[in-house]
């Protein structure tokens, strides 16, 4: 059957494939089983696919001597469309061969199937939906980036060739294909004594060389974490900001927030009254805090302490706790006021520090979630930024460790890392700037809103007013680069 005129795939299932022993780079437990941003690896990719619109199935290949832990992590999680969770083999080629003979039950010419390491924790949706788009033309997928480096071959540590750089690639996964052509390659593959091969695109490109191989576009982010600097690397990818966000409608924030009560320190103007705003009017109980209109100093631990107190006190329960407050002083260390600095550090990390400690007891009691900000400026010390940025980073330091703690609780914490937002915070430090030049509050109070009504935790979110992967990125000012977020 030519490839332009392929059937309509039924059911599409995805193959995590988690067989690594994490041996190889001394490891005593498997990389999927390492904890990045308050989950680990396996669980990160597996909720990737369960959010995945157009991924009907999930099925774990696991390490055998950890099935029981990724059970564990299947379960606590609520992932409802990963099925089973099966021991892989002792190759990567025996792995895919027990998954294939795992989907034996389902019609061969009507389901994709799709293979994805289970150590990339940061594939995009749009790789999926691609894969499974191009399996309605073609029987075998790849994704691959270009190579940006100049790739010899060696013999005995002598270069031998230097192929084109422009012709090569570096292949990624998910290697998706219609069940009917990889079940066909190993089959043949099977009846070769020499069969062996790293990967099951090379399965069907040798075995089945009839079949094209399509290529969708990959990304540098969706690396595959193999080396203990990858998972330095994939923290701090994670630290830097996560754009898949879920987006939720009118009627979910009414069925999400009715009933819940919601505690917002700095709800009086700004981002924390849009959120205040918004919750209110989807049926949420909300309690605004601020030193301006009840004069609570989020610096302090008995104002905060009693702030969540007279919350639950009123409702009998807290089920998000969100902070918005903040100060921004610009102007070089050595020429700022000491009480200023102690200001800054209190307001801008102590108090995180502070609601973090009062507030875990009652959200442990809803599984609920702190939500913190933190701004653009954190990913680098700037001139005359220095409080600013520094407390920034800290608390975002701060939401991941305490993803991490709070797992075992239940209990989510993430931060919002808006762009420059218009804010009265932002106002007193730059006065008038140009319309259209900054982020509305109100937009940021969305998607704070989307984030607490979400499973996230861990996670630094970005906020922005264009796509940062669209034609406009990289097209900040050197002025803005210096003025960072809010």
């Amino acid at each position: 059957m030519p490839d332009n005129a392929l059937p309509s795939a039924t059911r599409t299932v995805a193959i995590v494939l988690a067989g690594g022993s994490g041996q190889r780079i001394g490891l005593a437990t498997p990389k999927q089983l390492l904890k990045i941003a308050g989950k680990t690896i396996l669980e990160h990719t597996l909720h990737i696919f369960e959010q995945a619109p157009r991924v009907d199935e999930v099925i774990v290949m696991m390490n055998p001597g950890f099935v029981s832990d990724a059970e564990a992590i299947v379960r606590k999680a609520g992932l409802a469309k990963v099925s089973r969770v099966l021991p892989g083999g002792t190759s990567r080629n025996a792995t895919t061969q027990l998954a294939l003979d795992a989907l034996s039950h389902l019609p061969s010419e009507s389901t994709n199937v799709l293979f994805h390491d289970a150590v990339r924790p940061m594939l995009s949706q749009r790789i999926i939906d691609d894969c499974v788009t191009a399996l309605g033309t073609h029987r075998a997928v790849d994704v691959a980036i270009p190579s940006s480096d100049t790739i010899i071959e060696v013999d005995d540590d002598v270069i031998t060739d230097v192929p084109t750089r422009s012709r090569l690639r570096r292949g990624q996964t998910p290697q998706a294909f219609r069940l009917a052509t990889i079940k066909d390659a190993y089959v043949k593959a099977w009846d070769d004594p020499d069969f062996e091969a790293t990967d099951d695109c090379s399965v069907v490109l040798r075995y089945s060389p009839d079949v094209p191989i399509h290529v969708v576009a990959g990304e540098e982010q969706n690396m595959k974490v193999t080396q203990p600097v990858d998972i330095f690397i994939a923290d701090k990818l994670f630290q830097l900001g996560t754009a898949a966000t879920p987006e939720y409608t009118e009627h979910d924030y009414t069925e999400g927030l009715q009933g819940r009560t919601m505690v917002v320190f700095g709800g009086s103007y700004g981002i924390g009254a849009g959120i205040a705003d918004l919750a209110e009017k989807h049926g949420a109980r909300v309690f605004r805090y601020s030193r301006s209109a009840t004069r609570t100093n989020v610096a302090n631990p008995e104002d905060v302490a009693a702030a969540l107190e007279q919350a639950h006190s009123a409702t009998g329960r807290i089920d998000h706790v969100v902070n918005t407050a903040g100060v921004l002083k610009i102007s070089r260390l050595d020429r700022t006021d000491p009480a200023e600095i102690e200001e800054a550090v209190r307001v801008n990390y102590l108090a995180p520090v502070n609601i973090a400690r009062a507030a875990f007891p009652y959200l442990a009691q809803t599984g609920g979630q702190l939500l913190l900000y933190t701004s653009s400026s954190y990913t680098r010390g700037r001139a005359e930024y220095s409080l600013y940025s520094s407390t920034k980073a800290a608390t975002v330091n701060l939401t991941q460790a305490l993803a991490d703690e709070w797992s075992e609780d239940g209990v989510r914490i993430n931060c919002i890392n808006p762009e420059r937002t218009q804010t009265p915070m932002r106002s007193k430090a730059f006065g008038e700037e140009p319309a259209g030049s900054l982020l509305s509050a109100d937009k940021v109070a969305h998607t704070s809103v989307d984030v607490l009504l979400s499973d996230l935790t861990g996670h630094v979110i970005d906020v922005r007013r264009e796509d940062p992967a669209g034609p406009a990125a990289g097209a900040r000012s050197r002025e803005q680069e210096r003025e960072g977020a809010q």
